[in-house]
């Protein structure tokens, strides 16, 4: 006896309702994502895009955003959030297909006091240091009152990233410089006075760059931004206090009716809709990012620090410790939610130090993934005793039966032929992007991506409007195995049948929303951060 469609959707909202005993591992991005990284937040890859631009009259570009220091509250002084100018931060594209670099960008980042000291103040005849990073207004017309400024260089690296050949700065396309300013974090209204207010502070920071080899110039920008992701953590983190099925009031993706009982979309679900991030933003040709890959490229973000640490017993503001030995990758991001959703406990922290052309290692976590399994002991036999089935009658499994999970693979590891697949294929958990699908504009764009009968969204690429966390519950579950609409035609990818996946058609969501609205249509996209005291 098979149970699909609406009918089985309302018997497990309903199932969900009165059974409280469902949970589901924690699904926020890469925001403190493993064990390790939790104690090195600077260096914590939370989130990576790479979409084709859809600003007008950017057609002809790519946009990596590289998204680090995750969960910060925006009233956090009085030092706020500085990147680590002791790190390497990172963002790797591969243009042929074997999971291995071909262009790396390299961002290190300087902190410095102004006057080399400090700001002083005449206090009695002595001139004493402030303890604050500012002691007035600051504006796009004036930084004086600044006591901190944050500064960066940006390497472009051809081949190996650690080769001591193939390296190049990327300079000013304005004055040469090798050297970008970063502006000051979004501390409140009252430091940012000036009418124009703290976005027009930060555009001033977009800086026009010459990229190696690149007859195109290019954009950067390094700063603080509303975080992009949406996610309900709290409850999620609570056994999943919520039930995972779109509600009535917020009708599913395809199906034009929510169900009862399930979980309403709000940005009140949005647990992050109050913190800010810290981005580093890069618009590059298309043309000068492509290689063999057949239009495709495959990207990632990294961070790194050195091997050895020593603390200095009499620390300074200019040497609080000493660094040596090799890099050694702490964080890494390509595709989101696989080391959340999808990678064992044990290996977390293996994953973050590991390189998309040794995925392979991991492969038994995509191809034999325990989430499904873990919903379906969870909640089975709730779902069979609301239905009073029992005996042969009963439904003997709610997750995905087909292994190993081609679905999964496709989605994570190898990308769709046709779509985002490269002319060589390497299982790996890179990011993948055809940059020759045009761009969707904002006010088009499916937040459901692929899923969505968008194929310029995720999982070809990934833009700040994607559902991340819907599109990857109901992937887990097996949306893949049943049609999915391509040009308006529902159509079979092939990668295994709706008998496959008894619930791959249930809306699965954790009610918090997002699409392209949240974000501006020009670069560098992302939101304006959140003020850390209101005027």
């Amino acid at each position: 006896m098979k149970f699909q469609g609406k009918k089985l959707a309302v018997a497990i909202a309903t199932a969900l309702v009165t059974a409280t005993v469902f949970s589901l591992p924690a699904y926020s991005s890469s925001h403190r994502e493993a064990p390790n990284i939790t104690s090195i937040p600077k260096v914590d890859a939370s989130d990576f895009y790479m979409f084709n631009s859809y600003e007008t009259g950017r057609d002809g570009y790519v946009t990596l955003i590289a998204n680090y220091i995750p969960l910060q509250d925006a009233y956090g002084g009085p030092n706020y959030f500085a990147m680590d100018s002791r790190a390497l931060y990172e963002i790797h594209i591969d243009n042929d297909g074997d999971a291995v670099e071909d262009i790396t960008f390299q961002f290190r980042f300087s902190n410095t006091l102004t006057n080399g000291i400090g700001i002083t103040l005449n206090i009695g005849g002595e001139d004493v240091a402030v303890p604050l990073k500012n002691i007035g207004g600051v504006s796009v017309d004036s930084n004086a009152n600044l006591n901190f400024n944050e500064a960066y260089s940006v390497k472009m690296v051809t081949g190996d990233r650690r080769s001591r050949s193939g390296r190049s700065n990327v300079t000013s396309s304005t004055d040469g410089s090798r050297r970008f300013a970063k502006p000051y974090d979004y501390v409140g209204d009252k430091t940012f006075t000036n009418t124009a207010g703290y976005e027009a502070y930060a555009n001033s920071f977009i800086h026009d760059v010459s990229i190696p080899g690149c007859a195109q110039p290019g954009k950067v920008f390094v700063g603080q931004r509303k975080d992009s992701f949406v996610v309900n953590l709290g409850k999620t983190f609570d056994l999943v206090n919520y039930v995972p099925i779109e509600g009535d009031s917020a009708p599913g993706a395809g199906d034009g009716a929510g169900f009862p009982g399930g979980i309403t979309q709000n940005t009140a679900n949005d647990d992050l809709e109050d913190k800010n991030i810290t981005s580093i933003v890069m618009e590059i040709a298309k043309e000068c990012l492509t290689g063999s890959g057949n239009g495709t490229v495959g990207g990632w973000t990294s961070s790194s620090m050195r091997q050895v640490t020593i603390l200095n017993p009499r620390a300074t503001f200019s040497l609080p410790k000493v660094v040596g030995g090799a890099w050694t990758q702490v964080s890494r991001l390509g595709s989101p939610l696989v080391n959340e959703l999808v990678i064992g406990l044990t290996d977390k922290d293996r994953f973050n130090s590991s390189e998309p052309k040794n995925d392979g290692q991991f492969a038994t976590y995509v191809t034999n993934p325990t989430l499904p399994s873990i919903l379906n002991i969870l909640f089975k036999d709730a779902v069979n005793s609301t239905l009073g089935l029992t005996g042969d009658a009963a439904i003997p499994d709610l997750a995905p039966t087909n292994f190993p999970r081609n679905d999964l693979v496709a989605a994570f590891l190898t990308g769709f032929s046709g779509v985002n697949q490269m002319s060589q294929v390497t299982a790996s958990e890179m990011l993948r992007l055809n940059t020759g699908i045009p761009a969707v504009p904002a006010a088009e764009q499916s937040p459901f991506g692929i899923a969505g009968d968008d194929l310029a969204g995720y999982p070809n690429g990934r833009r700040p409007g994607d559902d991340v966390v819907d599109i990857a519950l109901r992937v887990v579950m097996g949306v893949l195995c049943h049609p999915v609409p391509v040009a308006g035609t529902p159509t079979d990818l092939g990668l295994c049948t709706p008998a496959d996946a008894a619930v791959g058609t249930v809306p699965f969501t954790d009610g918090a929303p997002i699409d392209a609205s949240y974000f501006s249509e020009t670069f560098p996209y992302l939101a304006t951060p959140i003020s850390g005291s209101a005027n």
